[in-house]
């Protein structure tokens, strides 16, 4: 059961479609801080709340059984103070997390303990979420966004899909997910399918978090080429499509004019990594099988966010591994590197 954490002032800035405008570029300045440019950073939240899909939707897309109130996605998303890169970094679900106190509904303080990093959304929503990372990373989360199943499938639906493309099939009998090698476009319901697949090879979430970022560069690339961004009546519909009716921290006003610049930044000016890891919890943990990260490769890789320093040097062009490693360190690239050809 989540409990409620004391008032903070966190607001949506970012979706992993029609908020993807709001990841990628924009001049947007958080309230109380005036015009003057500075980096923003966001936790982009995808959990697997499933109530208002239907019965058949369900069925068809292999998304039933019980949610558990977490967090299936976690992503960091840097913007830079000068609006002219964003920097995309995956936080496995699995990951072996260090929860900080809280105090719970009851009024009872709950002490620091271990627990994989999704639970921390389940235990106390968003806001502890954002507390969880901000411990492990060293990265001050100024916005936060969640994304539930329903309003995913709607936000890709409303751009008549999203093209994805694989050099090797992609098949994963739980969600049902069936690729052949090519270029796919992936409607509302599929596109959940190809973003929530752990199992198609033993990359397992690892191979997850890196469709989900080629998915992030195609969902710009869909969103420029039908200029949703640009129109401020098709940009207000999208954004209230992601937005919902539920209890958000941002206007639809709002995320209209964070998504205003996206047009201008090509794939090029966007950079994607995985957190590295190191191994796997042992059994004394606790929480059963979870990802240790690299502590080493990390703080290196949080204090270039936090410096604001790009991961992927001026002229380079690093290719990515598919499907990536699970133990190591991992190679930063550009959106570019994740562009359908």
């Amino acid at each position: 059961m989540k409990t409620r954490l004391r008032p903070r002032r966190l607001a949506l800035a970012a979706a992993v479609l029609a908020g993807a405008g709001a990841l990628f570029g924009t001049g947007f300045a958080p309230p109380g801080h005036g015009s003057a440019p500075r980096a923003t950073n966001i936790l982009l939240m995808g959990t697997d709340e499933r109530d208002t899909l239907t019965d058949a939707e369900k069925r068809r897309f292999h998304a039933g059984g019980q949610a558990c109130g977490c967090t299936d996605v976690l992503m960091l998303v840097h913007l830079s103070a000068r609006r002219d890169r964003v920097t995309v970094v995956g936080l496995p679900r699995d990951s072996y997390a260090e929860i900080p106190a809280y105090r719970q509904e009851s009024g009872a303080e709950r002490a620091a303990h271990a627990a994989k990093l999704n639970a921390a959304f389940q235990e106390g929503g968003p806001e502890l979420a954002v507390r969880t990372v901000e411990s492990m990373t060293g990265v001050v989360v100024d916005r936060y966004l969640q994304v539930d199943f329903r309003r995913f499938i709607d936000s890709v639906r409303d751009v008549d899909g999203v093209e994805v493309c694989t050099p090797r099939r992609l098949k994963d009998t739980t969600t049902g997910l069936d690729l052949s090698p090519g270029t796919h476009r992936l409607t509302g319901g599929r596109a959940l399918q190809y973003v929530r697949s752990r199992h198609v090879d033993g990359s397992a979430d690892l191979g997850r978090i890196q469709r989900q970022q080629r998915f992030l560069v195609q969902a710009l690339r869909r969103v420029q080429m039908r200029k949703v961004l640009s129109d401020p009546v098709r940009a207000t519909r999208m954004a209230r499509t992601l937005l919902g009716s539920g209890p958000q921290g941002f206007s639809v006003r709002e995320l209209v004019e964070l998504a205003g610049a996206l047009h201008k930044l090509p794939a090029s000016a966007t950079e994607f990594t995985t957190v590295p890891v190191s191994g796997f919890a042992p059994p004394e943990a606790g929480v059963g099988s979870a990802l240790v990260w690299d502590r080493g490769r990390a703080r290196t890789l949080f204090a270039a966010v936090r410096e604001d320093r790009p991961l992927v040097r001026a002229g380079e062009e690093p290719r990515p591994d598919d499907p990536p490693t699970i133990v190591g360190s991992t190679t930063p690239v550009r959106g570019s590197a994740y562009a359908c050809r």
